[in-house]
């Protein structure tokens, strides 16, 4: 299934502001999904991580209705990098047993998100080539 760039930047703003509820307001809750013990220090990074989640947020909301663009393509790769980077650390530390299964979820939604930009990001220069 193939997403315009709005629809996507849509949803993975509206993602990122969830995320960042949830790590701001109930870390212990998504730590424990992951099978991580919550502590002040894991609070601080979920805290901190919660600023970053509502900055995405507002980045992808504001640029949903960018045409085809060199900022919109800097967003969108930096982006791909990003989840499939989370994606890789996740999966590694679920294999070295320092996160519980929960974290597969996580990771199957990175690695959703990657590639659903990564595609938009192709279809839109294939739409570009072909005008």
């Amino acid at each position: 299934m193939q997403l315009s760039f709005r629809t996507l930047s849509t949803l993975t703003a509206a993602l990122c502001f969830l995320l960042a509820l949830v790590w701001g307001l109930t870390p212990d809750w998504l730590l424990s999904n992951w099978s991580i013990e919550y502590s002040v220090a894991t609070g601080l990074v979920a805290r901190r991580s919660a600023v970053l989640f509502a900055a995405l947020g507002v980045m992808f909301y504001l640029i949903r209705n960018e045409a085809p663009s060199t900022t919109r393509n800097a967003l969108s790769n930096g982006f791909i990098v990003g989840c499939w980077g989370l994606a890789a650390l996740g999966f590694g530390e679920w294999l070295d047993g320092h996160a519980g299964p929960g974290i597969l979820l996580a990771v199957m939604v990175e690695l959703t998100l990657g590639l659903a930009f990564f595609q938009t990001k192709r279809v839109s220069v294939e739409l570009e080539a072909a005008s």
